[in-house]
């Protein structure tokens, strides 16, 4: 594991991106960003446009280390090029911006509450190629709707028992069992699973790290334990269904949680938009999740 990416990733100023959207959510990000789904007719053709997206957000003056430790990477993103490099290299050698890739294979369907991972049978061979490709971390989604005991531990064990076939291929975990934002018991959810995770983390060899992603909490300042227990590198939040300027009012009063937006990063973007104009928005989105995530300080 890259010692230097490491050390950015544990005590650098910033926050993550995730430019992760997959096969089932592509469509829905390239709608948002102005591009029809008559643009594309297969697969192939609607991720070559989803990755011209992601190449002028990436290679935009606007999207620097100054404000953004990593960027969580789609498979198929991993395997494509910025100008003559891998993704992964270019965000690292030409930005000094961590790379990570998402892994899950999507969502099972609900059963007590949750929506556990899909198998990822072919994770050793992905996981192979994510290190070729100089890739540092992973990040893996579980959905929590409601606040049962049952379906709560499962999603953490699961998450857990992944993390470390991940930890055991020399890259970083990002847990992300995702509460939903609008659940009748939200909190009482929060609860169940701050308690499940506390306890997997304590059953962790001693030096073993990982990552977690969780949604913002109701109450700020809920997730202080998790962010301080020794065996996490660092604790990000998603911005779930809150609109940007919801999801950082939130994130700020949450000391030492930083964002991993994608959604509310990417909210102003259009397709249409000029150079300019583009790199301003961004720039802007950038700015004020940047400032979330450092204040408190």
């Amino acid at each position: 594991m890259n010692k230097e990416q490491m050390k950015r990733m544990e005590s650098g100023k910033g926050f993550i991106a995730a430019l992760d959207q997959s096969g089932g959510s592509t469509p829905k990000a390239l709608e948002a960003y102005g591009v029809h789904e008559d643009a594309y007719s297969t697969d192939d053709e609607m991720f070559t446009v989803v990755h011209e997206m992601r190449t002028r957000v990436i290679k935009s003056d606007a999207f620097t280390s100054e404000h953004i430790l990593g960027a969580i990477l789609f498979e198929n993103t991993m395997d494509r090029m910025v100008d003559d490099k891998y993704t992964a290299d270019y965000l690292w050698e030409e930005k000094g911006i961590v790379p990570f890739l998402k892994v899950d294979k999507g969502l099972a369907e609900v059963e007590n509450g949750v929506q556990v991972m899909k198998p990822i049978p072919d994770l050793d061979q992905l996981l192979k190629r994510a290190v070729d490709h100089h890739i540092f971390g992973t990040k893996m989604r579980s959905v929590i709707s409601e606040a049962n005991e049952v379906g709560i531990k499962k999603v953490v064990e699961q998450q857990f028992e992944v993390a470390k076939q991940i930890t055991d291929a020399g890259l970083m975990p990002i847990i992300e069992p995702e509460v939903g934002v609008y659940s009748e018991d939200k909190m009482k959810s929060e609860e169940l699973l701050r308690t499940a995770i506390k306890s997997s983390l304590d059953n962790l060899e001693e030096g073993t790290k990982v990552m977690l992603k969780l949604t913002i909490p109701t109450e700020a300042g809920f997730y202080s334990e998790l962010i301080e227990h020794p065996n996490v590198l660092r604790v990000v939040a998603l911005s779930g269904g809150y609109s940007r300027e919801e999801a950082n009012e939130k994130l700020a009063k949450n000391k030492g949680l930083i964002a991993s937006f994608s959604r509310a990063l990417s909210e102003d973007l259009n397709a249409e938009q000029s150079a300019e104009e583009f790199d301003q928005h961004l720039s802007n989105a950038i700015q004020s999740i940047y400032e979330a995530s450092i204040s408190p300080e």
